[in-house]
């Protein structure tokens, strides 16, 4: 039975929560699956279970306001992302794998404990948008970051040490 715009507790009611549809208890009875294309987890979390890695039809994932203090590798699996925010967290690094999430257009890591970015950050050709602020970063990356256009002069910064670095290897 569709929801009209009516069942308030389906609404926005002017929050800025995001609205969120569940799966009816008849679909789930039927056995139906989700396919959702966003999803948000809040509170107190403080490691990812790898099941979220199998949930490759993300577009969104909100992980902001929790107690993450590192990022698995398997991040990159979710490679339909589009929004990743892992802002309000207690992450001190981030996998180069992060790297390989090419879709991503929106990456939120503002007030987290991060010193360092890992250069493979350079490889993501669609982000547009690039969260920082308030964390421990260098003044050299975050005199870029502060430059008009800052996402794209850093990510370039990021792409030529990570050229540079593995010319150095061969």
């Amino acid at each position: 039975m569709p929801r009209n715009s009516k069942d308030s507790k389906y609404e926005n009611n002017g929050s800025n929560r995001r609205t969120h549809t569940y799966m009816s208890a008849e679909d789930q009875a039927a056995g139906k699956k989700s396919f959702w294309t966003e999803l948000e987890i809040t509170g107190t979390i403080r490691n990812l279970s790898s099941n979220l890695f199998q949930m490759t039809h993300l577009t969104a994932l909100y992980l902001k306001n929790n107690s993450l203090q590192r990022l698995p590798p398997d991040i990159c699996q979710l490679v339909n992302l589009r929004n990743l925010d892992l802002s309000s967290n207690k992450l001190r690094s981030l996998p180069a794998e992060l790297g390989e999430l090419i879709q991503l257009r929106e990456l939120q890591l503002s007030h987290n404990q991060l010193r360092i970015l890992p250069y493979e950050l350079g490889k993501l050709f669609n982000l547009m948008v690039l969260g920082l602020i308030g964390n421990p970063l260098s003044k050299d990356i975050m005199n870029i970051y502060a430059e008009p256009n800052g996402t794209q002069k850093l990510l370039t910064f990021m792409l030529d040490n990570l050229q540079g670095r593995i010319f150095m290897l061969i």
